[in-house]
């Protein structure tokens, strides 16, 4: 299977309702975003997916929740890793469309050692069911 991906580092706030300070009040994480498309066989390019459009796509994510508070944007009363990397997947499977045979791994990394991910294929009409 042919692999290509690209990351990024962003900032953001949320809090963990319930839940002690300092998770239960509102904080920021610095966030490692990690997105991999992969898939059996090249394109008529010898590419996976274009490096370029994928890291644009990221890119423009990325910038809807720099510096905000995560809650709003990704709809969810409390959002965890897992949570932000099912938005983000949304979000660049819409920018990238379908993909014939791709799956599209997003990994959101809240510190070096700790992280939470989605994985389903890239079809018509943005993000799937879960893989």
């Amino acid at each position: 299977m042919y692999e290509t991906g690209t990351a990024l580092a962003v900032r953001a706030f949320h809090v963990m309702p319930g839940l002690p300070p300092p998770e239960g009040e509102r904080h920021s994480h610095d966030y490692r975003l990690d997105v991999v498309v992969r898939r059996d066989d090249l394109d008529e390019r010898g590419m996976v997916v274009d490096l370029d459009l994928l890291d644009e796509a990221l890119r423009r994510a990325a910038a809807q929740v720099e510096d905000k508070d995560l809650e709003p944007i990704a709809g969810a009363e409390a959002v965890t890793v897992e949570v932000l990397a099912r938005w983000l997947h949304e979000q660049l499977a819409d920018a990238l469309g379908a993909l014939p045979g791709a799956t599209l791994a997003v990994r959101v990394w809240e510190d070096p050692d700790a992280f939470g991910g989605y994985t389903a294929p890239l079809v018509a009409g943005g993000a799937s069911s879960s893989s």
